[in-house]
């Protein structure tokens, strides 16, 4: 691991490194937020998924989220949204929600993804390993949220991985991959034309598929100009609904699908996670 950038922040200290990835087999970088009760020892840790077009920079940058988990004392973990480098395939036709920087957070099995875009292995096994072996952090105490495409990816790997998270929350996910376009498009090339293998990657069909509960909290905005085509929130509200998984889902009158939305509530998200983790 390298050190390539290094900034206080609210008494801790905001990190970005690079490092070669064995899952992606690509070079990678990442942040973390050490809060500063790193310096006295162990801290829990929050995972944090980006969006499609978004690096490990915006959550960062944007959200605001250092000050709540400086005054919670948990860490902060944002990877990049998919493998890059020379060598890395992307959209042949140069689209933005396809190839770099729209890893959907799933493991490919197709050529030529499959041989760098497995972004589940990375996020779930060698990135935690990584940061828990150079970092002062509780490894086994963490939660996981994202936006968008992380909000999908966020609610997939949780589901996925019983007992692994203590809580996962989510702004504006897209719960139902398999029934949108933009999931359409990527678990078809990731995955392949099977559809039937696109539903370890969709949380309404893994919810349905009876996944373990764990405390989960959403907030879509209604004013996002996504939620109808692409986000289709009310798919897991309907999911939730029929077997009775019990998830808080927040409707946001007024708030778009912006990183003003998340700077808003991402406060709220934290002390969810606070919580959760406090009990873990």
């Amino acid at each position: 691991m390298e050190i390539i950038a290094e900034n206080r922040c609210f008494g801790g200290r905001q990190l970005r490194f690079s490092h070669r990835s064995g899952a992606l087999d690509c070079t990678m970088q990442a942040a973390i937020y050490l809060p500063p009760q790193a310096e006295q020892g162990p801290v829990p840790v929050l995972y944090w998924l980006s969006g499609l077009t978004c690096s490990d920079e915006n959550f960062v940058q944007k959200a605001g989220a250092q000050r709540y988990a400086a005054a919670h004392g948990i860490a902060i973990v944002c990877p990049d949204t998919s493998p890059r480098g020379e060598g890395v395939p992307d959209d042949p036709e140069g689209a933005w929600d396809f190839g770099l920087g729209a890893g959907f957070y799933v493991n490919a099995t197709e050529a030529p993804w499959n041989r760098h875009y497995r972004m589940d292995d990375y996020v779930s096994e060698e990135l935690p390993a990584l940061v828990a072996a150079e970092f002062p952090l509780q490894a086994e105490r963490c939660g996981i949220f994202g936006h968008s495409m992380g909000g999908h990816g966020a609610l997939v790997l949780a589901l996925r991985n019983p007992g692994r998270y203590a809580s996962v929350s989510a702004f504006s996910p897209i719960v139902a991959p398999s029934q949108c376009p933009w999931g359409e498009k990527a678990l078809g090339n990731y995955l392949g034309p099977d559809r039937t293998t696109w539903q370890a990657y969709d949380s309404c069909a893994l919810i349905r598929a009876g996944a373990p509960h764990l405390p989960m909290l959403v907030d879509q905005g209604e004013a996002d100009n996504f939620l109808e085509t692409q986000l289709q929130t009310g798919l897991l509200e309907q999911a939730c609904a029929d077997t009775g998984f019990k998830a808080h889902i927040r409707r946001q009158p007024g708030y778009d699908h912006s990183y003003f939305f998340i700077a808003t509530f991402v406060g709220e998200h934290i002390a969810f996670h606070a919580r959760m983790l406090a009990d873990s």
